[in-house]
């Protein structure tokens, strides 16, 4: 059997490539709950993404890149609850708006998927709405952490239930109310 080894060689190629093209620059960096990827395109942070594995931390090439990454370091340290680099995710209208609605979200406040779908005016796109709050590609940044269940419960976070736990504890603690409200 031969090997392919096209897919091999092809791979970096089109990723250096796609890079070039949407001058997309990549930093790592190290969070109290694992490494974050940090991926800046055309002059938007377009990602932040809690990895599940260690990698080498890269540092930041860019000075979009060391503002993101020192708005997390004050998020981290208590000092920052609202991030104001420039963010542009890919996604459709809908997601658009689902991920704006997360904005407004308070610092250290929960809401329900029921009631962001009221804050949406559309109470029946409650499982939509819980997918496309699953796509946000900017993890604490747009904060998804922040929607749980309508019985309280951690659901739904990809990062995993224990990420999404141990963030609304920091932000109860950084406000001084050491456990959150839920609502």
């Amino acid at each position: 059997m031969m090997e392919d080894t096209n897919t091999f060689y092809l791979y970096p190629f089109t990723f250096y490539l796609y890079s070039y093209l949407c001058l997309m620059h990549i930093a790592h960096y190290r969070t109290p709950v694992g490494i974050a990827r940090i991926t800046e395109e055309d002059g938007f942070i377009s990602s932040v993404h809690v990895l599940n594995e260690e990698v080498p931390i890269l540092a930041s090439e860019t000075p979009l890149l060391e503002e993101a990454v020192r708005q997390l370091d004050e998020y981290f340290a208590g000092k920052r609850q609202v991030f104001d680099f420039p963010i542009k995710q890919h996604g459709s209208e809908f997601q658009q708006r689902v991920w704006d609605c997360l904005l407004k979200i308070g610092y250290g406040k929960t809401i329900s998927y029921a009631q962001q779908s009221k804050m949406m005016n559309d109470p029946l796109a409650i499982r939509a709405m819980a997918s496309a709050n699953g796509k946000n590609n900017l993890w604490v940044v747009v904060p998804c952490h922040r929607v749980i269940g309508s019985d309280g419960s951690l659901t739904g976070y990809g990062s995993g239930i224990w990420r999404k736990k141990w963030l609304l504890e920091h932000e109860a603690n950084v406000l001084g109310v050491g456990q959150i409200k839920l609502f």
